[in-house]
């Protein structure tokens, strides 16, 4: 899989926007999560801005399954949130950015919701650490009682 860099994990407040700068090629989508027919949506269309990037059918398959795993954490923990996907390019290199951000209660122990088999939904724990290891990048934020940012970044090889 890809070498990843992880961005800090930390407990700050996930309130800020996503920041513009000079990867930025200003294409963006932000699809608002409420419900089930919103993660699909959300799919669709970071499978669309993937494939405009010229991203490989494997590639496009992890970007879908990141977002579906970002989309379905904000329907079941916090109740809504949104979806944030953005076309980038820097100094060459393009890649896609995929952002999943809420307000809604907040991860407690991140460091325990980023081992694989931790579960507060019954499930078998794979979410956070694996939509991790699917992309290039990765940064969460979250603060108790105010909601949770995860950003993740996939480059074109």
């Amino acid at each position: 899989m890809a070498n990843h860099t992880e961005r800090n994990l930390s407990l700050a407040a996930p309130a800020a926007p996503v920041r513009r700068d000079s990867a930025d090629d200003g294409r963006e989508c932000v699809v608002p999560i409420e419900a089930d027919t919103d993660i699909v949506k959300a799919r669709k269309q970071g499978r669309a801005m993937g494939a405009e990037l010229g991203f490989e059918a494997g590639d496009l398959a992890m970007i879908a399954t990141v977002i579906s795993e970002l989309a379905r954490n904000i329907v079941l923990y916090a109740g809504r949130g949104e979806i944030v996907v953005r076309l980038l390019n820097h100094q060459g290199r393009q890649g896609i950015l995929v952002m999943g951000r809420d307000e809604g209660p907040g991860i407690a122990d991140l460091s325990q919701a980023m081992r694989d088999g931790y579960s507060t939904s019954g499930g078998l724990g794979l979410g956070l650490p694996g939509v991790r290891r699917l992309m290039d990048e990765f940064h969460i934020e979250s603060t108790p009682g105010k909601g949770t940012s995860v950003t993740l970044w996939k480059w074109k090889r």
